[in-house]
């Protein structure tokens, strides 16, 4: 794919196809026209140059604070700034926005994955081939929506996350063998990161707290606890205080039979190992 290379051709600048790309292709020009280098936009910007190379190229979702430093360099007189919540309402589901936007203010997130690895933790190639059996149009956006969750976790000071994850995410081989080890070794990188817990519920462990799917929760600075609960058509968010508690005691349950950190640590190694072979 053209865009996959860097490249951005006229149908995907068109806003009626993707608003990511045509935010992009605005980016490039009006950097061109104001005679600005990627690298110069993004000191400018305070970000760095491959940021910027791939927000023009679509691979990227921009921030409302990027679109807004953008508009202040380039004299853009708030286009960008307008631009933006477009952007982000054909980036992300409507139904799963808000908890993106509190993901951003939340001092930790407690996810439990039985199938796949959590968004936040997963590489780029590995959301590609997740996304790929769907055939979702909107697949390319996704993704790029899905890399820009991650800067949360390299803020000054990132939140607190833990992560359980069923067998299956580690026996699960979404990309082929070299795909699924390269995201397992950077899951065991995660894994030695002081914010980051890691823990695998092992098949030993039989049945579990967590047989009814998916979830993960907020805890927020100011406000109440929230819990995102996953669906086949949408995702709710849950913020009634039953509703969170009994997520919390599910995930308590869940933490009590997976292994520690240490032995999940090496688990994940030695199947990311396994694959190499």
């Amino acid at each position: 794919m053209a865009a996959e290379n860097g490249l951005v051709g006229d149908l995907r600048a068109d806003p009626k196809v993707s608003t990511l790309a045509y935010f992009g292709s605005e980016l490039r020009i009006k950097r061109e026209e104001a005679g600005l280098s990627q690298t110069t936009l993004a000191k400018r910007t305070f970000c760095n140059h491959s940021l910027i190379s791939r927000i023009e190229s679509a691979e990227r979702v921009p921030t409302e604070e990027f679109a807004q430093r953008c508009d202040e360099v380039l004299g853009t007189g708030g286009t960008f700034w307008r631009l933006w919540p477009v952007v982000i309402q054909h980036a992300y589901p409507d139904w799963f926005r808000p908890f993106v936007e509190m993901e951003r203010d939340a001092k930790s997130i407690w996810t439990f994955e039985n199938q796949v690895v959590p968004g936040l933790l997963q590489t780029e190639e590995y959301a590609k081939a997740m996304f790929a059996p769907s055939r979702l149009p909107n697949a390319h956006e996704l993704v790029a929506a899905r890399m820009t969750r991650q800067h949360i976790l390299e803020e000054e000071t990132p939140p607190e996350v833990w992560a359980i994850l069923d067998e299956n995410v580690l026996r699960r081989a979404i990309g082929g063998p070299e795909v699924m080890r390269r995201q397992l070794e950077r899951l065991a990188e995660f894994a030695q990161e002081p914010r980051i817990v890691l823990q695998v519920l092992p098949y030993a462990a039989g049945a579990h707290a967590g047989l009814a799917g998916d979830f993960a929760g907020l805890t927020l600075d100011e406000g109440p606890d929230v819990v995102y609960v996953d669906g086949i058509v949408r995702g709710h968010i849950l913020a009634s205080p039953d509703d969170v508690q009994a997520a919390r005691r599910a995930y308590d349950l869940l933490r009590a039979d997976a292994l520690s950190p240490r032995a999940s640590h090496d688990m994940i190694a030695a199947t990311a190992k396994e694959l190499a072979a």
